[in-house]
């Protein structure tokens, strides 16, 4: 049975939530991933994506794609795809020193259930991806969203639930997303940096 990390075990003695965590652990903690969980997982539009550098210093970036754009090739192992973006590639540098990764599922339109997944990831282009991933696409052959710069594969160390209780029910409302694009409107890449410019304008001496 999972028994949690010294930190875990130390807040828990703390906080006198021990009973309650191993209950958890024993209950929910998995290695591997279950028909829902796969279910679950196969209907879900995004992601967060949680890695740290050698140094420990953390990102977490959301990833986005068609349902299912996770893909589950088997019950220890998912794969998703790296489409175009900013080009800094914090999660995969990140990834290239340190393969400890997080991931977050969250069902905000249906069961508001989570699923966290914790293993360890290595990111390919797509001229050299393993041959689980390769034999995936060959087979299965799912439609991308767009052009595919990388593939991330991640072995699967534990699955857990994040319970509802917390979790706010959506309405999905339909917009045209652009896919890879570099315009800007699209992407608002302007919307900090205007709000910068205005409060800029407020200081007293500036122009």
């Amino acid at each position: 049975m999972h028994e949690g990390t010294s930190g875990e075990q130390e807040i828990q003695a703390q906080q006198q939530s021990r009973a309650r965590a191993e209950r958890f652990y024993r209950r929910q903690m998995r290695n591997s991933l279950s028909e829902r969980m796969v279910e679950l997982i196969g209907q879900q539009e995004m992601v967060f994506i949680a890695t740290a550098d050698a140094d420990g210093n953390c990102d977490c970036s959301p990833r986005f794609g068609g349902a299912g754009f996770v893909l589950v090739l088997d019950d220890r192992t998912l794969a998703y795809p790296e489409y175009r973006g900013s080009g800094v590639f914090a999660s995969l540098g990140n990834i290239s020193e340190n393969p400890h990764i997080g991931l977050v599922f969250l069902d905000f339109f249906d069961t508001t259930i989570g699923l966290h997944v914790n293993g360890n990831a290595n990111s390919y282009v797509p001229a050299e991806l393993p041959s689980i991933l390769r034999a995936y696409l060959e087979r299965e052959n799912p439609e991308m969203d767009s052009g595919v710069e990388r593939w991330v594969v991640i072995t699967v160390d534990e699955a857990y639930i994040h319970c509802s209780k917390h979790v706010p029910s959506l309405e999905k409302q339909d917009k045209a997303i652009k896919w890879g694009t570099d315009n800007r409107e699209a992407k608002s890449d302007d919307y900090f940096l205007q709000t910068a410019r205005r409060e800029s304008r407020k200081v007293p001496g500036n122009s």
